[in-house]
């Protein structure tokens, strides 16, 4: 009786151990996600395709506030177009879900600039999803929806 209560218990503390590892490995990478959706908005306002370029992945897709679709090439090219005039772009109210090897992270942002010449601000909510592919986070879908303009 001992011996099977002392198993028990054993095996008992060796899954809350398992499960306070896993905890702390969430934790890390939570933090990371965290880190690169703060670099992903100093990026953009900058202009800095190549950084972007490093942070998606192949399939990535983006759904505006607008509904416009594009594509990983498309996105990059509208970060480069010299008509695109961002100004700041901050978020907050972060959250993420982990998923084995991918994550969801959603939050409010708010952007001000100027596209065309004429001045922008925008209040939304973001979604971003990432994939974890050889220990490097790429996100691989994007969408925005307004809460005002």
């Amino acid at each position: 009786m001992f011996r099977t209560t002392s198993c028990c218990l054993l095996l008992a503390l060796a899954s809350l151990g398992q499960a306070a590892a896993q905890k702390i490995n969430d934790d890390s990478q939570e933090a990371k996600l965290l880190v690169m959706e703060h670099l992903w908005n100093e990026a953009q306002v900058n202009r800095d395709a190549r950084a972007l370029d490093a942070m998606l992945g192949g399939e990535f897709v983006n759904t505006e506030y607008d509904g416009e679709l594009s594509d990983k090439a498309k996105f990059l090219a509208d970060i480069k177009d010299p008509e695109f005039e961002p100004s700041s772009l901050t978020i907050q109210d972060l959250k993420v879900s982990m998923y084995a090897d991918s994550a969801v992270v959603v939050g409010v942002y708010h952007t001000k600039g100027n596209y065309h010449g004429k001045p922008y601000e925008h209040v939304g909510r973001f979604t971003d999803t990432w994939i974890q592919e050889k220990g490097k986070w790429l996100c691989v879908a994007s969408h925005t929806s307004l809460l005002r303009k």
